[in-house]
């Protein structure tokens, strides 16, 4: 059963949710966007380079919680800091209700991420992942996942590894049932959105060669 699940079973479960959400919650995905421009007129979308499986590059969507002019690669940077002026008034409700995350379900539908699954990270962070803890490299990037309902950012970086790793080994309908469950109480807590600076990935960075032999 486990692995007919992650050959056929997670993929048509991930593209069923997707559809199902993305109509249900059209309503909330236009009242969003609507919100983001009236906040800060520009587009209501952000686009950035993430690492998906097996370490490919993917273009992921969310939800613009910054202000047009807040450049990128410090928006990323600035992920764990509550107080950044940059962040729009709108763009810290939906970071912590999680809406921001909503139009991921376009990258699912277009197989480049799952529903449940490692979150998908930038690049620079590649630099703090040692060839050890790549398990979660295995599976598609996931819009929630074990670290997300077991702590999120208030973990710190090779906890949240060990947890992807986890994951990656053992997929089950259960397990990926039970984290997709969880992950309501998690959002409707709004909490852990930040967490601490010190336990983030920047203060883990590997000198190890990245590079394949």
């Amino acid at each position: 059963m486990t692995d007919v699940y992650v050959r056929l079973g997670k993929r048509a479960f991930d593209i069923g949710a997707a559809l199902i959400l993305i109509i249900a919650l059209s309503p909330v995905l236009l009242a969003v966007a609507l919100a983001i421009f009236l906040d800060d007129p520009g587009s209501p979308l952000f686009r950035q380079t993430r690492v998906g499986k097996d370490k490919r590059p993917f273009r992921i969507i969310k939800f613009r919680s910054m202000r047009t002019k807040a450049p990128p690669e410090t928006a990323a940077a600035s992920a764990y800091s509550e107080s950044d002026p940059r962040i729009t008034r709108v763009g810290r409700i939906i970071r912590a209700t999680s809406l921001d995350e909503l139009p991921q379900l376009f990258n699912i539908l277009a197989g480049s991420m799952s529903l449940i699954g490692p979150r998908p990270i930038v690049p620079a962070q590649l630099t703090a992942i040692r060839r050890d803890q790549e398990g979660r490299f295995r599976v598609r990037p996931g819009i929630t996942g074990l670290a997300q309902v077991s702590g999120r950012r208030e973990l710190a970086w090779p906890d949240q590894l060990a947890l992807d790793s986890r994951y990656a080994d053992k997929i089950t309908l259960l397990g990926d049932l039970k984290i997709f469950l969880r992950t309501f109480a998690v959002v409707f807590r709004a909490s852990d959105v930040y967490g601490d600076p010190r336990k983030n990935w920047r203060n883990f960075i590997s000198h190890e060669d990245q590079t394949p032999p």
